[in-house]
């Protein structure tokens, strides 16, 4: 009985060795077709179909085509390979996540230069003599160390500077406003900033010239640092802002200061228009606040035309 069988037993156990062979080779050819199939699909534009969404928010930027602004949307390649071109915060932030592009920045207007730049030039001189006579300066030294008055005005300020004077009395003070461009500049208003207030210097005090006068230019105008409200005001009966200037029209305006009971620190503040906009320009003397002082009941020196040095003077009332 055994011999029988052996043979038949042995020919199920190969018949069935073949057939999971067989079984194991199918599925094997029909993984590698699949996969085959997968790999050789493409999208319409010749690219892989992703499998997975990015999750990289960069990453859709890169596989785009490349934007005509670089820096307002650099890929990491040109961010690396350009030292100038720096990544903006805002442009990244505002990219949308999962790919879209970037919507169009809304504060371009802003950025225009013609939006920051201002209209007009004003140019400023501290130390406006209208004359020699009628311009005191307070000076912190004896009339032997005071230097005589410059030969001509357009040294007024360089002799200020060198004798350390300090304007007293009467300050006059210019203002040259003269526009950039081809549209008219209207300057609506000059308001006056007091910065600083104090006791007279007890300094001796010091009058240009003596002997002679002076007159009043056009667009002058009075500021009396005295009033607890002072107010740039027009003199000789002229009329008051608004003015218009333009490149081809400029503005000279003469502001002249008074005081007679106080040391007064202080600027100017314009105001304009033009095309729509409006704004304001700060007005100093280098930066620094003009300073005006009172020369009341101060020993006062004065200049004959002449003489080589300082004269004794009746002080100011």
């Amino acid at each position: 009985m055994p011999a029988r069988y052996s043979v038949p037993r042995r020919s199920f156990f190969r018949k069935r060795r073949v057939m999971v062979a067989a079984s194991t080779l199918a599925v094997v050819a029909l993984t590698t077709a699949v996969l085959e199939t997968i790999d050789a699909g493409a999208s319409p534009g010749g690219r892989p179909r992703a499998t997975t969404p990015a999750t990289d928010s960069w990453e859709p930027h890169e596989a785009a085509s490349p934007s005509t602004s670089p820096s307002a949307r650099p890929s990491r390649s040109s961010a690396s390979k350009s030292p100038s071109a720096k990544p903006s915060t805002s442009a990244s932030a505002a990219a949308p996540k999962g790919g879209g592009a970037a919507a169009a920045p809304d504060r371009a207007p802003e950025a225009a230069p013609d939006d920051d730049s201002v209209p007009l030039t004003v140019s400023a001189r501290a130390h406006d003599w209208e004359g020699y006579c009628g311009t005191h300066y307070l000076v912190d030294r004896p009339p032997s160390q005071v230097p005589l008055p410059p030969s001509t005005l357009q040294d007024a300020a360089k002799w200020a500077s060198d004798a350390g004077a300090v304007p007293s009395g009467r300050h006059r003070v210019s203002l040259t406003v003269q526009g950039t461009g081809d549209k008219a500049v209207v300057i609506t208003s000059l308001h006056v900033r007091v910065v600083g207030s104090g006791a007279p210097l007890d300094w001796n005090a010091f009058e240009m010239g003596v002997g002679c006068g002076g007159g009043i230019e056009p667009r002058e105008f009075g500021l009396d640092l005295d009033s607890p409200r002072p107010t740039v005001r027009p003199k000789g009966g002229q009329r008051g802002f608004p003015y218009s200037v333009s490149q081809s029209d400029p503005e000279v305006l003469y502001i002249t200061a008074h005081t007679n009971t106080r040391d007064v620190k202080w600027y100017l503040v314009l105001e304009w228009s033009s095309g729509g906009r409006q704004g304001t320009i700060e007005i100093k003397d280098g930066g620094k606040p003009f300073r005006t002082t009172s020369m009341t009941g101060r020993p006062l020196y004065g200049y004959l035309p002449g003489s080589t040095e300082w004269e004794k003077q009746q002080p100011q009332p």
